[in-house]
């Protein structure tokens, strides 16, 4: 009886360099993915994941290396190139078109339907897919009448449909439910299961224990380790990430609640479209106390805290701070009343990318002294003040003057946290606080809300990971399609619970 050779790899990249200004993205990586396995790509924000993953995927060309599919050499100039190897990737950001249904966009682009697709064919190839990996979604549906979970499903069905044996996904759980993930997991393994490679990019721990065979760990650009997952655990993981211990269980001192500082009573807002996001909320935060609010993306969560800060009117309902009317005020009015917003989308929002960091801490201390001096700005003060954030919340810049846009995902955070944080006389909106981050970034912006917390601040957080919700939170409410579900204590319920709220069932169900 012969010795089984063991398979060789799928894919093999050889010492692939990817240089941008400035910036050396890869530094000569080394990965081998084989044949129905499941490789989790580990890294802080920076690391190079998602660079060398469009490397693969066709986007970018390496400047040094080589990539080998099955063995053979090739060279990759677009993605259609990357889909004609067998390589598809599933982006953070989906790739689909809302006014098209499911159908049309995974047959979209493709040479091989001709000029007048036959549906009924189309759709039973895709049912069949849905079947055979668990990804349940109807051909006929609109994008736009989706759900985030099931929109990822059909870009995963889009890959299977064109025939993909190599599959990349970003950030694949960022906006699922516990639910969603666990699918998703599922789905996974029985893709690995029948001969394919899947690589999906992540910082979260859990994911990697939960999904993946091996992880490779990546650090300014390079490979630091390639592990089985059998035979390592979180704590190793995390080591290897950020260079450093991490603390996983931050220690949160019992809730002290003072007086009701913030009270949203019946509160009702439109969305974009014009449709009702917000029907109905109610709740308090008092001094002292972390409310979390958890539902999947596209529930009222943004128009709430948007509300709040002053950035979109209400149609009903009323907003007190310490009893006093702030109903569609101006966001310089709840500036003024104590409100502080540390926004979802940093960049677009939290920040001014081209002005240096000293002017984006400076935003809202900017109109009153030791900064102004009558109409003028003290610019020896702003940079007093500056530096003096810089370091007190350990901002890694070469210098106050930087643009914000030139630091990573974890020091822009920081930035936004020490502003908001600075201007806030007792209430924080604090709306996906850690998305994007990786677990040492992660670490420091929990503490320093803990610590607003234990200083007598009234926080609002908004977030997708439950983790951080029992975790941070003395309350918890769920929104599902603009209505509180229920209310929950973090220590008498369960992440399952929770998801189950977040899916439409109310807490008394």
């Amino acid at each position: 009886m012969g010795i089984e050779s063991p398979p060789s790899p799928a894919v093999q990249m050889r010492g692939i360099t990817k240089r941008f200004p400035g910036v050396l993205a890869n530094d000569h990586v080394d990965l081998e993915v084989y044949p129905g396995e499941v490789m989790a790509l580990l890294g802080e924000n920076g690391a190079g994941k998602s660079t060398l993953m469009n490397v693969l995927s066709g986007l970018y060309r390496p400047d040094e290396g080589e990539i080998l599919i099955h063995g053979w050499p090739v060279h990759l100039h677009s993605p259609r190139d990357a889909i004609a190897h067998g390589i598809g990737m599933v982006h953070q950001h989906f790739m689909l078109v809302e006014t098209l249904t499911v159908a049309e966009n995974v047959i979209l682009g493709l040479d091989t339907v001709g000029w007048v697709p036959r549906m009924e064919e189309v759709h039973r190839q895709i049912e069949a897919l849905s079947e055979q990996y668990g990804l349940r979604v109807d051909p006929t549906a609109y994008i736009w009448q989706l759900s985030v979970g099931e929109q990822q499903r059909v870009e995963i069905l889009k890959l299977l449909y064109r025939g993909a044996d190599i599959l990349i996904l970003d950030e694949p759980t960022a906006v699922l439910t516990p639910q969603e993930s666990a699918d998703l997991s599922r789905t996974l393994r029985r893709m690995a299961d029948e001969g394919k490679a899947v690589i999906f990019i992540t910082h979260k721990l859990d994911e990697v224990m939960a999904f993946a065979d091996r992880v490779t760990v990546l650090r300014a650009g390079k490979v630091v380790a390639t592990l089985r997952t059998a035979e390592t655990n979180k704590v190793e993981l995390a080591r290897l990430m950020v260079g450093r211990e991490v603390l996983f269980r931050l220690e949160k001192r019992t809730c002290q609640p003072g007086e009701v500082a913030l009270e949203v009573k019946d509160l009702q807002a439109l969305n974009d479209k014009g449709l009702p996001a917000l029907r109905g909320v109610s709740f308090q935060i008092c001094a002292g106390e972390i409310l979390g609010i958890a539902g999947v993306a596209g529930n009222g969560q943004r128009e709430l805290a948007e509300v709040i800060t002053g950035l979109r009117r209400a149609t009903g309902g009323s907003v007190r701070v310490y009893g006093r009317d702030i109903t569609n005020r101006s966001p310089r009015e709840i500036i003024e009343a104590g409100i502080s917003h540390i926004p979802g989308d940093r960049v677009g929002v939290g920040l001014v990318p081209n002005l240096p960091i000293s002017d984006n801490l400076a935003m809202k201390a900017y109109r009153h002294p030791p900064l102004a001096r009558g109409p003028l700005l003290d610019r020896s003060a702003m940079r007093d003040f500056a530096r003096r954030l810089v370091e007190a919340f350990r901002i890694a810049t070469p210098s106050p003057q930087t643009p914000a846009r030139l630091l990573s995902g974890g020091n822009q955070q920081r930035v936004v946290l020490a502003r908001e944080i600075t201007a806030s006389k007792g209430i924080l909106v604090a709306v996906y606080p850690t998305r994007g981050l990786d677990v040492g970034a992660t670490e420091a912006v929990r503490k320093a809300l803990l610590e607003e917390r234990d200083k007598g601040a009234a926080i609002l957080l908004i977030s997708e990971d439950l983790d951080e919700l029992m975790q941070l939170s003395d309350r918890i409410a769920v929104l599902y399609e603009g209505q509180v579900m229920g209310v929950v204590v973090p220590e008498e319920t369960t992440p399952e619970a929770i998801g189950l709220m977040m899916a439409g069932q109310r807490a008394e169900e």
